[in-house]
């Protein structure tokens, strides 16, 4: 069950004025605080590009884009991975996932003894905590932690903010379980969505299920903006909007074919805007390729704390501070992302390894398995959700049926199909990423360069799978069992053909 507790929580916050003093909740009245606090607002699951702030035309979102106007909005925002647990664990740590052991693997564990920026702070005397999905999903406990590396839980912000001390500085990262699938049916009815004027992108069908199913996508988005606003609202009732430093960020990119658990933007480019209009100059555009990674360097710049030098991300406090647009570091001209195993969908759990290299005008890809399927074994293409088929996806369902069908076998074939081991496109002639041309005349220089390019960050960065050494997260526990034996829903083995269940287990 996906939860909306902030939106219940505080339905009335938003309708009444002071209502968190008079309930119990102390307004700070310190204005002057030497380390700013720190709120994270994510979303779940969520392509940077549905946005209003961002160019969505269908999409409301008034209170982001309101929030983009006072802040700063970040247009080559990229998580270190396109899957949850990994890319969550990088954003903690502030290390790409090859460092991370078993961290790298969704429903892994999470090693106790890679440092991360929610305890040092914590040691630096903020008070640190959270709501919704942290760090996960996987199993903090059978790695040694005793709680969530993304501090203690709370039910509400309320909760939190109730334990901190006068003066003390604060760190809380609302995780929203939006627009994480399942979707809930027709939502893009209640929410006045069109779904006859949703630009379908190329990769997927233009058909009418597709485009509800992005609807439904749609409305969560909107449900995600109503508890921006409520956040944004406790802020300014506690006498705390000023010192905040407030960002609205997705994990990864959505769950559609090309999209989650894949290297190309949509599933790792996300949205990111962060806004303290006091402290750094508002309505700014940045360009600077940037990482869920560089949080923690730059979280801790902030609060006056050494950066560990085994963080290999890199502090933008330097792109807050300026007050310049577009390009402001030169070196930021690049970004190398990552994928191991997502989701437990091929035999015995084997993942899918690769690494890409983005820049302004290329994406270059590096399959390490291109023998293997990267959606995942047929016939249920599980990196491709639902990885079950045990609850409705239009999308897949629809090209999964239409899979031999004029104008969606193409599609087909590139969301769920096997890859080359290199993939290079040219995003000045194809955005969307649908025309490998890694061998195509014209492009050796490029695929040379990048290729180079690629192995020199991994190897500097201690990639085994470069370096040749231990990969661990290469057959670590997946703590979600049932997903070794999945049961396909009737109407999917009904619709498909589908057996009532498989296994990914050699017996």
């Amino acid at each position: 069950m996906k939860g909306h507790s902030m939106i219940k929580i505080l339905s009335l916050t938003l309708l009444t004025a002071a209502s968190v003093v008079t309930g119990g909740c102390r307004a700070d009245e310190t204005k002057d605080i030497s380390t700013p606090h720190i709120l994270i607002l994510m979303s779940d699951n969520h392509s940077w590009n549905h946005l209003g702030c961002y160019g969505d035309q269908i999409l409301k979102t008034p209170n982001i884009d309101k929030l983009s106007e006072q802040g700063i909005r970040f247009t080559n925002a990229y998580c270190s991975a396109p899957s949850c647990s990994p890319a969550r664990a990088s954003m903690l740590t502030g290390q790409d996932i090859w460092r991370l052991e078993e961290a790298a693997n969704l429903w892994g564990g999470f090693p106790s003894h890679f440092e991360v920026y929610t305890e040092m702070l914590e040691e630096a005397g903020y008070l640190v905590g959270f709501e919704g999905k942290g760090w996960g999903p996987g199993d903090y406990e059978a790695s040694g932690r005793s709680r969530n590396p993304a501090g203690d839980r709370y039910n509400s912000f309320e909760e939190f903010y109730n334990e901190k001390e006068k003066g003390q500085p604060f760190c809380y990262w609302y995780s929203s379980r939006d627009p994480h699938r399942p979707y809930k049916r027709e939502g893009w009815k209640k929410a006045g969505i069109d779904p006859d004027e949703i630009q379908v992108p190329p990769y997927l069908p233009d058909v009418d299920d597709v485009k509800q199913d992005i609807g439904d996508y749609y409305a969560e988005i909107q449900n995600f903006d109503r508890d921006v606003a409520s956040y944004l609202q406790l802020l300014k009732e506690m006498g705390q909007l000023e010192n905040t430093l407030i960002i609205v960020c997705s994990d990864n990119g959505w769950q559609m074919p090309r999209g989650l658990a894949n290297l190309y933007d949509f599933g790792t480019r996300i949205p990111l805007i962060i806004s303290m209009p006091g402290r750094y100059k508002e309505g700014r555009v940045i360009d600077d390729f940037v990482s869920l990674n560089d949080f923690a360097p730059t979280f801790l710049e902030l609060a006056g704390i050494p950066i560990p030098e085994e963080m290999n991300a890199r502090s933008f406090v330097n792109i807050l501070e300026s007050e310049k647009e577009g390009i402001v570091d030169q070196s930021r001209s690049f970004i190398v992302t990552a994928r191991e195993r997502h989701a437990f969908v091929r035999q015995n759990g084997t993942g899918y390894g690769a690494r890409s290299y983005r820049t302004n005008d290329f994406l270059y890809i590096r399959n390490y398995n291109p023998e293997s399927w990267p959606a995942g074994d047929p016939p249920l293409y599980g990196d491709v959700d639902a990885h079950m088929m045990h609850y409705p996806s239009l999308t897949k369902m629809y090209m999964m049926k239409n899979r031999e069908v004029e104008g969606v076998e193409e599609l087909f074939d590139l969301g769920f199909g096997k890859r080359p081991a290199e993939e290079l496109y040219d995003l000045t002639t194809d955005p969307y990423q649908m025309n490998n041309v890694a061998h195509s005349g014209g492009y050796e220089e490029v695929r040379a360069m990048l290729s180079d390019k690629l192995t020199d960050y991994l190897m500097a960065q201690g990639d085994p799978r470069e370096l040749g050494g231990e990969m661990k997260w290469l057959g670590a526990p997946y703590y979600a069992d049932k997903d070794k034996t999945p049961q396909p829903s009737e109407a999917s083995q009904r619709e498909l053909n589908l057996e009532e269940e498989y296994s990914y287990i050699d017996k």
